[in-house]
């Protein structure tokens, strides 16, 4: 089966680079190159492909980093942290064909099965489904980032040069999102600040279920940190997100009325499990937790009132 590799994010002032990366296995009509896709078609086909799709890793390198390595390197970068989310799920490929006229893995044990090609994500679709993964990502971030900085429009440029994004920078100043090493803004980031985020307002709706509730107070008796409850971007999901020892752990509770219906455990099948650590590389990357370790687990409870049956770390 062929790797697919594009990278989305190359040229915006703002924001970070990211690479997808897919084997396919499976048949998806529609594929594109991403850019010629309407927003619709690419996520419902970013749906099919999480869906269906053999793995799917993505590769993000953020602005700070791109500002130390440049942009060359961020995009090694980028590519070889994809390559790395692909190999942990365990599924074979013969050759790799990346988008464009540069081996970013050229330096590495897997430059022998490498192939370049202008217009891939166009040809392949594998590639072509790499390009929509990595845009869907990408651009669903960059939404949540206009939430915590509400005056750059970076849902609707996505952190690309507009005159919106110019008038922004100079009468808000700059945002950690900003690659200072960037011409344009290197250029006009002299006599300008640092803008704050704004503070997400926590909304009381998505609490969650009895269920949640009964898992993050067992969480916490075992001396667990509940970090979050119920986070939720448009890509997915995480019910519980807690903390030992620096440990990361992400957290999906499953809950069934009585012991008759059978273990919450079941329902954690391959394609859960890969959505589950889609979601937990999610969280990291919009926290910029990059060097936490982290695990999967899930819980199950059991009962009208629900009580913890089973807690169990899957990797």
């Amino acid at each position: 089966m062929i790797l697919g590799i594009d990278e989305v994010g190359r040229g915006p002032w703002a924001g970070p680079l990211v690479v997808g990366a897919v084997v396919l296995g499976a048949e998806i009509k529609g594929l594109n190159d991403s850019k010629k896709l309407t927003k619709r078609k690419r996520e419902l086909l970013y749906d099919e492909i999480m869906e269906r799709a053999a793995a799917v890793g993505l590769g993000w390198v953020q602005a700070d980093e791109i500002d130390q390595v440049g942009l060359s390197e961020a995009l090694r970068l980028a590519c070889r942290r994809a390559i790395i989310d692909i190999q942990a799920q365990k599924v074979a490929f013969h050759e790799i064909i990346i988008d464009g006229t540069i081996n970013f893995l050229e330096d590495t044990s897997l430059a022998p099965y490498v192939t370049t090609m202008k217009k891939a994500d166009a040809l392949v679709p594998s590639v072509s489904a790499a390009s929509i993964v990595a845009k869907v990502a990408r651009d669903e971030y960059m939404t949540h980032q206009d939430e915590l900085y509400p005056n750059y429009g970076f849902r609707s440029h996505v952190g690309y040069g507009t005159a919106m994004h110019t008038h922004a920078l100079t009468r808000y100043g700059l945002t950690p999102l900003h690659r200072r090493s960037f011409a344009p803004i290197a250029k006009i980031s002299g006599d300008i600040v640092q803008a704050k985020a704004v503070q997400p307002h926590k909304n009381t709706t998505q609490v969650g279920s009895r269920s949640e509730e009964a898992a993050s107070n067992w969480l916490e008796q075992q001396g667990f940190t509940v970090i979050e409850r119920n986070w939720k971007i448009k890509l997915c999901e995480i019910d519980i997100v807690a903390k030992m020892d620096d440990v990361l752990h992400f957290v999906e509770v499953k809950h069934r009325k009585n012991a008759r219906s059978g273990d919450g455990l079941a329902a954690i099948t391959p394609k859960k499990l890969r959505q589950m650590k889609f979601a937990a590389d999610m969280y990291v990357h919009w926290h910029h937790l990059y060097d936490s370790p982290r695990k999967l687990a899930v819980m199950s409870t059991s009962g009208e009132v629900p009580s913890v049956d089973r807690f169990l770390e899957i990797e």
